[in-house]
């Protein structure tokens, strides 16, 4: 299993990697000679084997198009009916064609098609159609004889369930940067991603069409990439097993530390009850829920394994300011500290999280700060001056524009690189949660979530994942560890549990049920998730 994350790469970074390979000894031909051999490869492995697969390949211009003229020539080979359709002018004398041929591929060229007739006739007894058209060189929308090609390969598609789309390196149609989709592309069943995967495939709409992502190894030296500035990571399980916190055989409560929550309001009670409850199942050593009086009844008679602060409330149910008085001073008990889980927004309860911050600044306490924390104190100038050098920040795209005075349609235009630049400007750990959640740190790579699951947009799945970071950060994480760890784990406990449940339905509880399961299958037994 793989202990370090995957880099994702842009084109321009892609380029450079692949400059310096040749500069190191590796020929881009035998960079081609690699991707192709594994291409083929992963598709017979896909199928279930080669001989007699009836295959298209459709083939571009440039290297995308000779990495599956390589494929077809290794897939013929080994027994399968390859046809190789050109779908645009390739070199005079291409002799990755020509080896193909000789094999036994047969091919069609886009000039002896122009009704697109021989295309249908080679698309009626086939069931894979490989899209080796464009790769990273998509940078503008399809056009002309392209786009009427994307379009009947994409009905073909439809019509039946077993006819499947694989795409070398990512889909055509789909920017490799930007994540930008022409409503042409192709909409691959899976995308083999070749040496690295491109950042396009982690942002939308991008992602929708890129299926199942693996990615092919195609020979690169490591040192190609050494002195390439690629700051961006793909969370891996080896990575994030290898990094959470251990736990030694002479070990007690105290050593897995001191988690205090201050969460939850009368109309919001079950927030902090799932913030402790996933504290509790990720292993902080103790779990202590602060929360108004009021609801402390009903959270006492749920949360039998935590210790409870009941809290002053206000007339709206909420955490009264007079609260400020019982916390702080206590502070110095606790290890971590998340605010914020179902607190509300009421006049009360933001002149109580303003208090808590912004009269007495200077808390040195690793804080999670999630949910109505963010909203409440994002309306404070310059909030973020008032917070713990070591806090987390947790936001979905909305409470991100909150946060940040920018709409949402323009966070998700680049939702990487809005996190980053948060990151650096606020100097804070920025989680953006949502499909393929982003965490960045100032100063430190910004790292990915390769999960993307609809059963997890359920209300209290963000509480579970504030719980979660501070156990992790209460057993010895530092914030930005325990904030990508902990996005893993709540998106893995997400997957494993759809995997048993559907994707509806699925609830808050039902993931944090799933934590220790994840966690013991992360540190290397049975269980591990195909997320992609």
């Amino acid at each position: 299993m793989q202990l370090v994350n995957q880099k994702i790469v842009n084109s321009s970074q892609m380029s450079a990697i692949e400059e310096k390979s040749v500069i190191l000894g590796t020929s881009t031909d035998q960079l081609m000679e690699k991707a192709g051999l594994n291409l083929a490869k992963a598709l017979k492995y896909q199928a279930g084997g080669s001989a007699g697969l009836k295959v298209l390949i459709l083939v571009g211009p440039g290297n995308n198009g000779a990495d599956g003229l390589v494929m077809a020539r290794y897939l013929a080979k080994w027994g399968a009916q390859v046809t190789v359709y050109l779908t645009a002018k390739r070199p005079e004398i291409d002799f990755k064609l020509i080896s193909a041929l000789e094999y036994g591929a047969t091919s069609i060229s886009y000039k002896d098609d122009l009704d697109c007739s021989k295309l249908y006739s080679s698309l009626k007894d086939c069931r894979i159609v490989v899209d080796s058209i464009l790769g990273t060189g998509t940078s503008r929308p399809l056009g002309g004889r392209l786009k009427d090609i994307a379009i009947n390969i994409n009905h073909w598609r439809l019509r039946r369930s077993e006819n499947q789309i694989v795409a070398v390196d990512l889909p055509t149609g789909v920017n490799p940067d930007s994540g930008e989709a022409d409503p042409a592309s192709l909409a691959a069943d899976y995308t083999w991603s070749l040496g690295f995967p491109k950042r396009g495939l982690f942002q939308f709409p991008g992602a929708d069409y890129r299926g199942k992502l693996t990615v092919l190894d195609i020979g690169i030296p490591d040192e190609a990439i050494a002195g390439i500035d690629v700051g961006l990571e793909l969370l891996s399980p080896g990575w994030v097993g290898n990094t959470l916190p251990s736990r030694p055989l002479n070990s007690h409560k105290g050593t897995y530390g001191h988690t205090l929550i201050v969460a939850g309001s009368k109309n919001y009670i079950g927030a902090a009850y799932l913030a402790a409850q996933a504290a509790i199942r990720t292993g902080s050593g103790l779990v202590t829920v602060a929360s108004p009086e009021c609801i402390y009844p009903i959270l006492a008679s749920k949360l039998t394994e935590a210790i409870h602060m009941p809290l002053p409330d206000n007339a709206q149910g909420g955490i009264s300011p007079e609260a400020v008085d019982f916390i702080r001073p206590n502070l110095n008990r606790y290890t971590a500290l998340v605010l914020g889980c179902g607190l509300g927004t009421s006049d009360g309860t933001r002149e109580f999280v303003e208090k808590m911050f912004c009269e007495r600044p200077g808390l040195d306490i690793p804080l999670v700060l999630d949910a109505d924390g963010l909203n409440n104190i994002c309306r404070v100038q310059r909030w973020w001056e008032y917070l713990p050098s070591n806090t987390v920040l947790t936001p979905h795209p909305g409470e991100m524009a909150r946060l940040s005075g920018v709409p949402v349609v323009s966070i998700l235009k680049d939702k990487i690189g809005f996190t980053q630049a948060r990151a650096d400007c606020w100097n804070r750990i920025v989680i953006l949660k949502g499909a393929h959640t982003i965490i960045s740190a100032p100063n430190l790579n910004t790292s990915v979530s390769p999960f993307a699951n609809p059963a997890m947009s359920s209300g209290g799945t963000g509480d579970v994942l504030a719980g979660i970071i501070a156990a992790l950060i209460s057993q010895g994480l530092s914030g930005s560890l325990a904030a990508s760890c902990g996005v893993y784990v709540h998106g893995q406990a997400g997957a494993f549990a759809a995997d048993q449940l559907g994707d509806t339905g699925l609830t808050a509880t039902d993931i944090t049920n799933e934590l220790p399961k994840i966690i013991k299958s992360l540190r290397g037994t049975a269980y591990a998730a195909d997320v992609l």
